[in-house]
């Protein structure tokens, strides 16, 4: 068996496509409601790809932003992945280039062949030659990336709440307006809103090209959820500083009446996130809130009478992170306190190093050293502690980090404390 890994040319776009489960129609979800759905029922399996959809897509596929490799078996696509261009926002503000990892799959007569970690390689090898020191994925399945130097970093959760149970602890008086709006002024709201919200929000990610362009035009999601709703919020001034996507979908079901199910919801300020939210939660003719993509630190729950009444159905983790190059991504970010730590960190793809972090609030410094370390973590470790969303304390507890000095612990959890938990409300 000859393979070969490379990037796939416009006359192979086709062949390449056929491999990748939301186009054959094979699973690419686990079969349980998910963290990022905020429907009943387990993320429903795409219909495969018409002739006349499988021919537009491939003249679409080659794109500066899009960038697919595949595992080429006796001349003949077995396995297929790709790198898209992003940025995410790391503490201190500052967006840095991010090598989305998408569209990963291997044929089933190929699998346990080596392939995918070839095409793994091939891509973060790309990425390293671009100059991109941070990667990322969302993981259809946890006990894959983990071999890759991948692990999360942020995670999301869904959450319910009945209607009848919900009362705020004090009254509200709005300074600006709600407004349900149709998709066409939706989608010009969402993107100048987004950009907002990531310039300050750790872990966010820029969106890809056309990521709202759908909502002008409507239409009905596969999973029969109904059609999508669309909730502006504009300040005193008239400007837009909230917004919010949700359905209501009717079903035959009493158990499953009656629900509005919160796709979206993002806000700048504490006036509008309450305002949409005052909303939403005191719909007409429902009776259940479920809301999906929604942070860890969700300060909704402290707004509550009852506290209890928002009920946690699934907690996911989200944005998984691989550092390519440590001193790069160690001095990108900034940190919470001040302090100096040597770092032993192992990596099974680009070896091991021990660098020496200088961190203080204003930035860092990061050298590699031959000293004693502080610490001994692998890239994983790393790449979950990296935004701030997963504590030291809690990884060295589980065995996963080494304490060489006493106290180093309580001292890296003391430099990459977050003011609040990273989270992305968008993938790729």
């Amino acid at each position: 068996m000859a393979s070969d890994i490379r990037p796939v040319t416009q006359a192979e776009a086709k062949e390449y496509l056929r491999v990748l489960p939301y186009v054959n129609g094979f699973p690419q979800e686990e079969p349980e409601p998910s963290a990022w759905y905020a429907g009943s029922a387990a993320w429903p399996p795409q219909v495969p790809k018409s002739a006349d959809e499988l021919e537009r897509d491939a003249q679409e596929l080659l794109t500066d932003w899009f960038r697919p490799q595949a595992a080429f078996v006796d001349g003949k696509i077995a396995g297929a992945s790709a790198i898209v261009s992003v940025q995410v926002t790391v503490p201190g503000g500052q967006q840095v280039a991010l090598g989305g990892v998408t569209s990963t799959a291997v044929v089933p007569t190929y699998r346990r062949r080596g392939l995918l970690r070839k095409i793994m390689s091939a891509m973060l090898d790309d990425c390293r030659e671009r100059g991109e020191f941070l990667a990322g994925l969302s993981a259809s399945e946890a006990t894959i990336y983990g071999r890759y130097g991948f692990s999360p970093a942020t995670f999301q959760h869904r959450w319910e709440v009945r209607r009848t149970d919900v009362a705020f602890r004090s009254e509200f008086a709005d300074p600006g307006s709600l407004d349900l709006v149709d998709g066409a002024e939706a989608a010009k709201a969402w993107p100048v809103l987004h950009e907002q919200m990531r310039a300050e929000r750790v872990g966010e990610i820029s969106p890809l090209p056309g990521k709202w362009d759908g909502l002008a035009g409507g239409g009905l999601p596969a999973d029969g959820s109904g059609p999508a709703h669309h909730l502006l919020h504009h300040d005193a001034t008239g400007a837009v500083d909230g917004a919010a996507i949700f359905r209501l979908p009717w079903s035959p079901d009493p158990e499953q009446a009656g629900v509005l199910q919160v796709e979206a919801i993002e806000a700048l300020t504490s006036d509008a996130y309450r305002a949409l939210w005052g909303l939403l939660l005191d719909f007409d003719l429902t009776k259940r809130v479920v809301a999906a993509r929604r942070p860890v630190d969700e300060p909704l729950r402290w707004m509550l009478t009852n506290p209890r009444a928002l009920k946690l159905t699934r907690t996911r983790d989200n944005l998984w992170l691989r550092v390519l190059d440590v001193r790069r991504a160690l001095e990108a970010r900034t940190y919470a306190a001040t302090d100096s730590l040597v770092l032993d960190v192992s990596d099974d793809l680009y070896g091991a190093g021990r660098w020496r972090l200088d961190a203080a609030p204003d930035g860092a410094v990061c050298t590699a050293v031959n000293a004693e370390p502080d610490l001994s973590l692998s890239v994983n470790e790393l790449g979950s502690l990296y935004l701030g969303g997963v504590r030291a304390s809690e990884l060295s507890y589980a065995g996963r980090i080494v304490e060489r000095t006493p106290g180093a612990v309580s001292r890296l959890d003391a430099l990459l404390r977050p003011d609040r938990a990273p989270h992305n409300a968008v993938g790729f």
